[in-house]
Order: C-alpha cells, then structure tokens, then sequence
C-alpha cells in the first residue's frame, strides 16, 4: 500500500505506536535507519506497514525494566524505507516529522506500547527550521574541532562547511556520544538555535571533563 505523506501537522495521529529506544532520538526532517528484530517491534512494524506507516520514537528514563517508565517528549516519523532480510529481520528508515508530548498511555493488546499524544506545542517543527546567525554556526564547528580533536578523531571539514544548519545540528544530535538525559535535552530544546547552543555546551563540558576542569 502506497500512502501519501501527511500533509499538515493536524494529520498527524494522536494515537501511535511507542518505540521506546535508549540513547537514541529522532529529531524533525532527521532520518533514523533502524535494525528491528524483536517480535513486539517486527509487529508494530508490520502494523505500521499494514496501516500510516507511522512509528513514534520515544527514550525511556531507565534501562533494564520491563516497562520503562517514558519521557514526556518523543518524536513521530515516517517509515520511508523498507526491506525485509532473509533471517527474518525489517530494515527501515524512519523520517521525523514532529515532536509530541505524551498524554497516556493506552490498555491494549498489542505487544507494543501505544499512547495518546499531542502536537500543539511543537507545531512550529512543521515550518521549515531557523537558520542559525553565523556566529553560532562559527561556534558550532569551532566547538566540534576541539571535541574531536580531544577524542581523537577527524571529520571531513569539506562536507561539514558545506552541510545546512540543521542536517549539521541533527547529526551531531545523532552520532556525538551523549547520555540519554543530553540526548534528551537536545530533543527538547525549543528550536534549532537553541539545539545547536545545547550542542555547543554538551560539547564544551566534556571538554572540560576530559580535562579535568569543570564547567561552571
């Protein structure tokens, strides 16, 4: 089944399907490859597949339990790319489209979790993102020389200069080793001025730890 994409904000479900994944974040316009192979999300997948195609990533505030209690923010997406590997596995590729806070969540059936949701208070997600002033955006790569430089890896700066703001800021967001609570805050933060600020600090306060100093 072929199925067009929402068109608006206000077609987007208020009942959806729970991915909780730690350490993980889904942000507007990001695309999140996914490897699914435990049967509850093989079924929410197939469910998904079946109906709009839609899955909401959300972290759990703890690790280890059964049914994690959630944070309040997640992020709804689009699977925009699907195979299906020969053990049995999905290979997707789940495209944001905007933040939701969570309401409820629901008694139901299925092996996965399910949950109303609202939208009002991320509705500015579906606009296309602020741009960040060329200050910021100095920072912002200053910033990440140093951090990598202290972890001791490289970038291709070429392709770094060259990103737009918010594909920069979204795959830092994704691949920088925050802790679920920074990666959480990220996720959060009200814009993209304001997540690359978030950034720039997250950044800047391991360099202080690497260091032995501590940021104020």
């Amino acid at each position: 089944m072929t199925l067009q994409p929402p068109a608006s904000i206000a077609d987007l479900p208020n009942r959806v399907r729970l991915f909780p994944l730690g350490g993980s974040i889904l942000l507007p316009r990001a695309v999140m490859p996914l490897n699914i192979f435990e049967p509850r999300y093989l079924a929410m997948v197939r469910d998904a597949m079946a109906d709009d195609h839609m899955i909401a990533m959300i972290q759990p505030r703890a690790e280890g339990e059964p049914r994690p209690p959630l944070y309040e923010v997640g992020c709804i997406g689009r699977i925009t790319q699907y195979s299906e590997t020969g053990d049995g596995r999905f290979l997707i590729a789940l495209t944001g489209l905007a933040r939701f806070q969570l309401r409820r969540e629901l008694s139901v059936t299925t092996p996965y979790r399910q949950a109303e949701v609202e939208y009002e208070a991320h509705a500015a997600d579906w606009s296309p993102a602020e741009p960040l002033a060329a200050t910021a955006r100095a920072n912002l790569e200053d910033v990440l020389k140093s951090y990598l430089e202290a972890q001791g890896l490289s970038a291709d700066w070429d392709a770094v200069r060259s990103a737009d703001d918010e594909s920069l800021v979204n795959t830092l967001s994704a691949v920088c080793p925050f802790v679920p609570s920074e990666r959480q805050a990220l996720l959060e933060a009200q814009g993209l001025p304001e997540r690359a600020d978030t950034l720039a600090t997250l950044m800047s306060f391991a360099l202080g730890a690497s260091d032995g100093r501590t940021l104020q």
